[in-house]
Parts: structure tokens; C-alpha cells; sequence
């Protein structure tokens, strides 16, 4: 699939949950629990429901501890594990997401395949990060609201891990724990600098997806 405008791609907010949303919710319900994240096994729908499948290939990237992994499990809905633990290589996860673009009648299904390296094993092992990096359309650059080391190391780790022959792979910025303000290290004023000095906007996770689940909490 070529390139599309970003107007084309700009999703309907509460499609899901909208009339003209619930036979395709009614459809992948799970016990009804899976409202608000993706889903981790492709849903079974209907032939009168069948929709376009639109892949992508994400790559997680930040310092030990910032919650990479953590956030991968909460997006598809999985109970995280208490404490830290150090990703010993690539874990790949593919979850499912439907979504209806603006300015069109009909939904997609999202396949989002979402790559976690530990960090240590990334700068230990030279083959991992190319491996991660084949074929992926974005790279997600993750940080701690809770760690400030992981934010002023944020320049370097772009540039460490996208070089000039992967223009074609997007650059996002996602700050994790942003909810623990008694412990917050990044002020939203460095935020808003970070923002200004590279164009780029930074997504905020909370340190635990609470009552509205991972939706409500990004």
C-alpha cells in the first residue's frame, strides 16, 4: 500500500463505540472487556462485516526501565509484570486495531506489529538493530516522565538509532509514567521545548491504564 495523504488517515474519534461502530464491537468483544485496547488475535468477523487489514511495523526504542515493554502490554490488554525485567532480545507483538478513517464509510483493521529490544541487548548485539528496523514504518522513542536522563537522551537515541538511509521510517516520541506527578522529572515546559525544537509532538502514557483502560490512559 502506497502512501496516503494525512488527511486520509485522520481517524474518526469513538467510531467504535458510535451505532454505525457497534455491530464491528459486538463482533470482538471478548467477555465484553475489549473495549479500549487492541486485540491480541485477528477478530472473527462476518463476511458482511469483512474489512481492509492495514499493517504496520512499530519499533520500540528507549533506555532500560522507561516501560516499553510494559506499554506493549497494556495496548493489547495484558496484565504487566510487577517490576522491572530487562528484555533479553526482540519480543514481537501483533495486535489488531479497527478504526474508521475520516471522510470515509468504511472502517479498517489495524495490524500493528510492535518490536521491544531490551536496550542493553540492542547495544550489545550489532544485528538486532537492523533486524528491528527492516521494513518498519515508525519508530517509537520512549521516555520516562519519572527519569529526566531518559529525556535529554532522547537527541542521541534518534540519532543513534535512525540514520540518514531511514528517512521513510516516522519518528514518535511517547513519555511514559506522565501521571506520577510527585515523582515527574520532565516538566511540561521541557515537553513543550522538546516539541518546538524538533517538530515533533510527544504522546503521553500513564504509569497504569486505570479504570478506562489503555485508550483512556494515551
Amino acid at each position: 500500500m502506497g502512501p496516503m495523504a494525512e488527511q486520509d488517515w485522520a481517524l474518526e474519534p469513538g467510531w467504535l463505540l458510535s451505532p454505525a461502530g457497534r455491530p464491528y464491537l459486538d463482533s470482538i468483544l471478548h467477555k465484553n472487556q475489549r473495549r479500549v485496547f487492541g486485540l491480541l488475535e485477528r477478530p472473527a468477523l462476518p463476511p458482511a462485516l469483512a474489512v481492509p487489514t492495514v499493517t504496520y511495523k512499530l519499533f520500540l526504542a528507549g533506555r532500560s526501565g522507561v516501560g516499553k515493554t510494559a506499554l506493549v502490554a497494556w495496548l493489547g490488554g495484558t496484565p504487566g509484570l510487577l517490576g522491572h525485567h530487562e528484555t533479553l532480545g526482540i519480543e514481537a507483538t501483533t495486535l489488531f486495531w479497527p478504526a474508521k478513517p475520516r471522510g470515509s464509510s468504511r472502517p479498517v483493521l489495524f495490524q500493528l506489529h510492535l518490536w521491544d529490544c531490551g536496550d542493553g541487548a540492542l547495544r550489545k548485539f550489532e544485528h538486532l538493530l537492523p533486524a528491528c528496523k527492516e521494513e518498519a514504518d515508525a519508530a517509537l522513542f520512549l521516555f520516562s516522565f519519572t527519569d529526566r536522563a531518559s529525556f535529554e537522551e532522547l537527541p542521541a537515541l534518534m540519532d543513534r538509532v535512525l540514520g540518514p538511509g531511514d528517512r521513510d521510517i516516522i519518528r514518535m516520541v511517547v513519555g511514559t509514567k506522565f501521571d506520577l506527578a510527585p515523582h515527574a522529572a520532565v516538566t511540561e515546559g521541557d515537553v513543550r521545548a522538546f516539541e518546538a525544537r524538533w517538530g515533533l509532538r510527544v504522546l503521553r502514557a500513564r504509569g497504569s491504564p486505570g479504570a478506562g483502560g489503555a485508550r483512556a490512559g494515551l
